[in-house]
C-alpha cells in the first residue's frame, strides 16, 4: 500500500461458537494469514481477558511483534442462530505507531463513523446479514476512515506551532527549572487522552502500558520564563483497574479532572474521582490541580452549566475551565494556568543542574 496512507490493513473478526476466531474479510486482499490470525486471536484474548465486557467505543491496543497498533470498534448484535443468542465480531484498523497520535487525538470524530457502520450492520437481520451486505458496509467504512484521515492529515500539518509551547523534541535535564506529575482522572469517554495529546500534540515522549491501564505523556514549555515539564498520568477509569490507580498515585504533583459536558454521570464523578485521590494524598495538605469541562464544541449537546461546575470547583478549591480536545479550545491556556498553579502553591525551588 502507499506510505502515505495511514491504514495498513483492515480486518472483521467473526468469534464464531466452534471455529473460534475467525477472520472472514481483509484488506488488502493478500494480507497474511499470520496476521490476520494473530490479529483476530488477541482481540478474542483481550475480550476474555475483561470477562467478557465489549467496550461500546474505540480502543487502540498495540501489536509489538508486527510493530503496529490496532484501531479496534467490537461488535455485539442479537443472533437467534448462535449460542447465548449473541453474535460477536470486531473491526480492527492496523497503523504505525509513528502515527498514533492523529488516532488518539481524533479517536472520538473516528468512533461516531465507526458507529455509524455498527447501527446500519445491527439492522440488518440473519437472512440480511450476509457476505455480500456485510463486505459492501465495511468498504464504505474502509473508504470514509481513509478518505477523513487524510483530510485530519493535512489540517494537523497546516496548524501553525504555537509560539507559547514550542516544540522540544529530546528536553534536556539541565533546561528543565521545574519537574511535575500530574494524574489525570475522569470517567472513560470524557477525553481524557484526546485532551493530552491535543496540548503536547508531536513534544513528547509517549509510553504506553495497556495492561496496567496507565498512558505516560510528558511535554517541556514554558512559564515565565522558566523551563517545566510536565509527566502526564493518564489513568484508565475502567473499575478493573481500580486497585491499581492508587499506586500511580503515589509521588504525584498536582490533579487533572474531566468530564464531559454533554455526560451529566461523568460530571457527578468528579467528586467520587476527588474522593479516591484525597485519600492517597495522605502527606499533602492541599491538592492541587483543575477540572476540565471537555467538549465545549459541542454546545447543542451541553447538559452541564458552567456555573454547576464553577460550583463544584470552587468547593474543591481547584480551577475549572472548559476546553475542547476536538478543536484545542482553551487546551494550551489552561495547561499553562495550571502550571503556574503548582509552581506557587507547591513552592518547589528550582531544580539543582
Amino acid at each position: 500500500m502507499p506510505e502515505e496512507i495511514l491504514i495498513n490493513a483492515i480486518i472483521y473478526t467473526d468469534f464464531h461458537d466452534d471455529l473460534g476466531p475467525n477472520p472472514i474479510y481483509w484488506y488488502p486482499t493478500d494480507l497474511s494469514e499470520n496476521i490476520r490470525m494473530l490479529v483476530s486471536i488477541k482481540t478474542v484474548t483481550l475480550l476474555s481477558g475483561s470477562y467478557g465486557y465489549i467496550p461500546d467505543s474505540l480502543i487502540i491496543i498495540p501489536f509489538p511483534s508486527i510493530k503496529l497498533k490496532g484501531l479496534i470498534r467490537y461488535i455485539e448484535r442479537g443472533d437467534h442462530s448462535r449460542r447465548g443468542k449473541v453474535a460477536r465480531s470486531a473491526i480492527t484498523f492496523l497503523f504505525k505507531e509513528a502515527d498514533d497520535i492523529i488516532f488518539y487525538k481524533y479517536i472520538s470524530y473516528l468512533d461516531s463513523i465507526f458507529s455509524e457502520t455498527i447501527k446500519k450492520i445491527n439492522k440488518l437481520d440473519g437472512n440480511d446479514l450476509n457476505n455480500q451486505t456485510l463486505f459492501k458496509e465495511l468498504n464504505i467504512l474502509r473508504n470514509n476512515i481513509l478518505n477523513t484521515l487524510d483530510e485530519l492529515k493535512n489540517k494537523e500539518t497546516d496548524i501553525a506551532k504555537s509560539e507559547a509551547f514550542p516544540e522540544i523534541k529530546e528536553p534536556q535535564e539541565k533546561l528543565v527549572d521545574y519537574k511535575f506529575k500530574l494524574i489525570v482522572l475522569g470517567d472513560p469517554g470524557v477525553g481524557k487522552t484526546s485532551t493530552i495529546l491535543r496540548f503536547t500534540d508531536n513534544a513528547f515522549n509517549r509510553t504506553y502500558i495497556p495492561t496496567m491501564g496507565v498512558n505516560i505523556t510528558d511535554k517541556s514549555f514554558r512559564v515565565n520564563n522558566k523551563m517545566i515539564e510536565l509527566i502526564l498520568w493518564d489513568i484508565a477509569g475502567q473499575s478493573k483497574f481500580q486497585l491499581m490507580r492508587k499506586h500511580f498515585y503515589q509521588g504525584s504533583d498536582g490533579v487533572l479532572f474531566i468530564f464531559d459536558l454533554t455526560n451529566p454521570k461523568s460530571f457527578e464523578s468528579i467528586i467520587n474521582w476527588y474522593e479516591d485521590i484525597k485519600k492517597n494524598f495522605l502527606n499533602q495538605p492541599n491538592i492541587v490541580g483543575c477540572i476540565f469541562g471537555n467538549k465545549i464544541d459541542l454546545e447543542g449537546n451541553r447538559q452541564i452549566e458552567k456555573s454547576q461546575a464553577e460550583e463544584v470547583a470552587k468547593k474543591l478549591n481547584l480551577i475549572y475551565t472548559e476546553t475542547s480536545a476536538l478543536t484545542g479550545q482553551n487546551v494550551e491556556n489552561a495547561f499553562y494556568q495550571l502550571a503556574k498553579a503548582l509552581i506557587n502553591l507547591h513552592k518547589y525551588p528550582p531544580m539543582n543542574n
